[in-house]
């Protein structure tokens, strides 16, 4: 996925449409000089209604809209006639999308599956037309009921990715490399910190024509889970992953340091993530000879599923996506 196309934040001004308001018509003809009321309600004012849609990954098609705004209901008519309900407005967004309130960034709904919807902000009701003011005492009313108004808020509309696997490591550790040999992505590759601004996605095969979906994160820091570096913006894609794939390479000062750095971050953001299953993939293993591969293999102690990888030789590969499957499962 290209990093330009990838938007995952979005804030937009809102709003559902009014109701209509009632008739206050009277019947009048020839043949009913002294008719008595007779006039329509009004229609409801359309809503704003949030819609899954699986063949979305990213709210670059609401980058430049500001507003959206559901129609208005129609006032009624004569001889009991309704007024027609307003419009509702559809916004389409990928899964895994969330709406927050722009004043207290509490989250207040999300989407999910494909085809979901959640009506964002309700239209207003129409108004009821005289002929429901009509009693024995006050035969022909002549007033009815205004239609009440939409609602209009500002919301912000985040993107946490949904994806199988999540990859989870220091800048320049090698996941844009990994998942550029396991899968059909292509993100950019150079030999500096934070090569990758965006995340990307990438479709891995899988034996018996499976396959799972991985997310490479931008790169965490020490400190991300206060906003330093990339921080914030891209911790929260973590959480909708099944699976956490931290990448360590393998000429780190300490791998076991940097493994409990990034936990701590990973805690400190949401202690739920740590949760989540997880492993670990040790990459760039092609810089070292086999006995010094061995020698770090007897040293680690990490107490969970470690691979030694190469992306460029695809040594440990085939083992790591085993093992991810069966994580999976």
């Amino acid at each position: 996925m290209n990093n330009e196309n990838f938007i995952d934040y979005v804030k937009i001004f809102f709003r559902s449409g009014k109701g209509g308001s009632g008739s206050a018509h009277l019947a009048r003809s020839a043949q009913t000089p002294k008719g008595g009321p007779d006039g329509g309600d009004g229609g409801r004012g359309g809503n704003v209604i949030l819609r899954g849609n699986a063949q979305l990954w990213t709210l670059l098609h609401l980058r430049y809209t500001k507003h959206i705004f559901a129609g208005n209901g129609e006032s009624g008519g004569k001889n009991q006639c309704f007024g027609k309900d307003g419009q509702d407005v559809y916004v389409d967004v990928p899964l895994g999308t969330v709406v927050k309130n722009t004043e207290t960034f509490e989250q207040e709904t999300e989407i999910l599956y494909d085809k979901q919807e959640i009506v964002l902000l309700k239209g207003g009701r129409g108004g009821l037309g005289n002929v429901h003011f009509k009693s024995a005492t006050r035969q022909t009313p002549r007033f009815c009921q205004p239609g009440e108004p939409g609602v209009e808020e500002w919301k912000i509309i985040e993107l946490k990715i949904l994806a199988d696997v999540g990859l989870v490591g220091f800048p320049n550790a090698g996941k844009s490399t990994f998942i550029s040999a396991v899968s059909n992505a292509r993100p950019k590759i150079a030999n500096y910190p934070f090569t990758t601004l965006k995340p990307n996605l990438g479709m891995v095969s899988y034996r018996d024509n499976h396959s799972f979906v991985v997310a490479d994160i931008p790169g965490i820091i020490e400190g991300a889970s206060q906003g330093k570096g990339l921080g914030l913006r891209f911790l929260r894609h973590i959480e909708r992953n099944a699976v956490l794939l931290f990448i360590i390479p393998v000429d780190s000062e300490n791998i076991e340091k940097e493994y409990h750095i990034l936990l701590d971050e990973l805690n400190k953001y949401n202690p739920e993530l740590l949760d989540k299953k997880r492993m670990i993939a040790i990459s760039k293993c092609d810089l070292l000879p086999p006995d010094d591969l061995d020698k770090i293999r007897r040293k680690l102690n990490l107490n969970t599923t470690t691979v030694f990888i190469s992306a460029h030789t695809n040594m440990g590969i085939i083992r790591l996506k085993d093992e991810l499957w069966k994580l999976l499962q």
